[in-house]
Parts: C-alpha cells; sequence; structure tokens
C-alpha cells in the first residue's frame, strides 16, 4: 500500500488542505508527531484507525511503523506539520522507503511563513521594493549549514529572510544581519501562527531581541526581516494596470 506524506499545515487544524483532509480519512494508519500536529486533526480520521505518536521514536522506529503498516496491506497517512517540502525531515524517510520498496506520494501543506505572513497582513514580495524571499535556518550544534548558507552571506542579498527554528538564537541572529540590514530594518517575529495562542511581535533588528525575550518565545516561530515588512510606499504591480489590460 502506499504512505502518504501531509502537510498537516501551520497550526490551526482547518489549515490543512482538503486534499489532505481527504486522504487522512482514507488511510487505516496515523503517524503524527503529538508535539506539532493539532489533535484536532485526528478526528479526520476514520474509525477505528491506528494512531501512533512519533514524538518519542526515532527515525528507525518510525520506519519501521511505515514499512510494517504496508506490508500489512495499510494506506499510511505520516503528517507533518506545516509542509513537507521545508525543515519536515521527510527526505531521510523516503530515501529509507525507497530502500524498503515502499511507494509513497506527497500532499503539500500551508508552510509556517505563509502564516506568519497572513497574521502580519503582508505580502512579502512588493514591486519595486523586494521580489525575493529567502527561506533558511541558522547553524546549531545538532545540524551544521552548507558552507555559504550563513546569514552573514544571505544577508548580503539585502533580500527578506524568513528563519525557521532560530527564536532561540535572536541575538545571535540579530549580530549577524545588523552589518547588512542596518538597525532600522523592519522585523518581526510570529509564533504560534494560526493558532489560538497566536503571538506577533513587530520591530526593527535594533529592538526585535529584547521583545523576544520578554515575550518568552523560544520555539515554534519563525523570524522575519527585510523592508517589505514595512514598504508603504511603492508602485503598484503591473498585474493589474490599466496598461496592461488595454494592450
Amino acid at each position: 500500500m502506499t504512505v502518504y506524506f501531509i502537510g498537516a499545515g501551520p497550526g490551526a487544524a482547518d489549515l490543512i488542505t482538503v486534499r489532505g483532509a481527504r486522504t487522512l480519512a482514507s488511510c487505516q494508519v496515523c503517524l503524527y508527531a503529538g508535539s506539532l500536529v493539532p489533535r484536532e486533526l485526528l478526528s479526520e480520521c476514520p474509525e477505528g484507525a491506528r494512531l501512533v505518536d512519533t514524538a518519542q521514536l526515532n527515525l528507525d522506529e518510525i520506519t519501521g511503523e511505515l514499512v510494517r503498516a504496508h506490508e500489512a496491506g495499510q494506506d499510511v497517512a505520516r503528517l507533518h506539520s506545516g509542509d513537507p517540502s521545508v525543515f519536515s525531515a521527510v527526505a531521510e524517510q523516503m530515501r529509507r522507503l525507497d530502500a524498503a520498496g515502499v511507494p509513497y506520494e506527497v500532499v503539500p501543506g500551508v508552510p509556517a511563513f505563509a502564516a506568519a505572513a497572513a497574521a502580519l497582513k503582508r505580502e512579502l514580495t512588493v514591486p519595486t521594493v523586494g521580489q525575493t524571499v529567502i527561506l533558511t535556518r541558522i547553524a546549531q550544534r545538532a545540524t551544521a549549514m552548507p558552507e555559504g548558507e550563513d546569514l552573514a552571506t544571505l544577508g548580503r542579498s539585502g533580500a527578506l529572510l524568513v528563519l525557521h527554528l532560530a527564536a532561540g538564537y535572536v541575538d545571535r541572529v540579530v549580530e549577524e544581519l545588523l552589518p547588512h540590514y542596518g538597525a532600522d530594518c523592519p522585523t518581526a517575529v510570529v509564533a504560534f501562527a494560526s493558532r489560538p495562542e497566536e503571538l506577533i511581535l513587530r520591530g526593527t533588528l535594533s529592538d526585535i531581541a529584547g521583545q523576544v525575550r520578554e515575550a518568552g518565545v523560544v520555539r515554534t516561530a519563525v523570524i522575519l526581516v527585510g523592508r517589505t515588512l514595512g514598504a508603504a510606499e511603492f508602485r503598484d504591480s503591473h498585474l493589474y494596470s490599466a496598461d496592461r489590460h488595454r494592450c
């Protein structure tokens, strides 16, 4: 049978896609991260489905659950928070399923950065101000960054940066970006985007670290840094211009 990697969305249960909910409802087994995936989503699973919280399982144990369900003729929903395409750790699971000959499909979900932009009521790409968004993180002891992907290098682009898994290192983020963006660069932190406990912090590189510390934000948050966050004076997009529609 098939393993379905399903993007559960950023937190709110109703932000799973229609396809994701339908797929979840058709699977006899569901593996989910209890610390990240909303419990309400599990009500979409069919009655009698086997639910496995992976919070305390290692990669080999998770893979074992997926392979055993496949061998038993059961479809498996592997629920991941956000969207499986970024910072989801599905690549290593796929690699193991390929080796085991287990088929799988991917159902995309709403990514955290999109939920954060919605909470901020901001378009991240603004005409004449910024047209590039970089999704990244910072190096930690557990996982190093590839050469050339450090913040000092990425910051030279001046593009809007969205940092995942970095709220606990906000002082370091500020230190590395200040030389490239300046102290007055608009900055925001959105924690628990789309959830009832959602928290939005707005400021600049000069004061955002203090706000994060005061609010006690250490995880489940994204940091956004870039001029488009504060853009007010910019040219209208050509997409809806009168000149374009006369052509």
